[in-house]
């Protein structure tokens, strides 16, 4: 895992790799037979080696995939939405994740920022949001303390509206 330096000479990682772990509860509902949700992440590559999704919990009622192989990354131009997220009630990691053809979400992205997640919300895929383990949130705040500058909040200059609707319209 690369490094990156922080203030304090603190060495941080550049990414963290996680698996995200999905639960299939059964469905009480006439249209659909299970419901799915994500329920968390785990740090560290868990089942390293393996791509696809490998079964962790059967139970009569439910079942628990965890997805290995996903790496979070931080980004400069995301530090606002990464300070709002960790400034949240419920600090959260977004799993985005698409709907395979036998109605089964599959996850194919992480994220720390809102933003991006609301972006992939309005594309019509899903979006879950899990509880944001202490390693990310640790790592996420010290990257927007040694990243993020608020902007000055300015007064706007509003417009001279009375100028403007003193000026006659000619109708011809």
């Amino acid at each position: 895992m690369n490094t990156t330096s922080l203030p304090g000479d603190t060495a941080a990682p550049d990414h963290f790799d996680i698996s995200v772990i999905m639960e299939a509860k059964c469905s009480h509902s006439a249209w659909v037979d299970e419901e799915w949700s994500a329920v968390g992440v785990s740090v560290g590559a868990l089942f390293d080696g393996y791509e696809e999704a490998q079964e962790i919990l059967h139970e009569k009622d439910a079942r628990r995939l965890l997805y290995p192989g996903f790496r979070i990354m931080l980004h400069v131009d995301e530090c606002e939405s990464y300070y709002h997220n960790l400034m949240a009630p419920h600090p959260s990691c977004y799993v985005v994740a698409d709907i395979d053809e036998r109605s089964q979400p599959v996850p194919f992205l992480v994220t720390l920022s809102f933003d991006e997640a609301h972006a992939y919300l309005e594309g019509d895929q899903e979006v879950y949001a899990v509880d944001i383990p202490p390693e990310l949130y640790r790592w996420s705040e010290a990257y927007v303390l040694s990243h993020y500058v608020p902007q000055k909040k300015r007064k706007r200059k509003l417009d001279n509206w009375k100028k403007e609707s003193g000026r006659r319209h000619e109708t011809g």
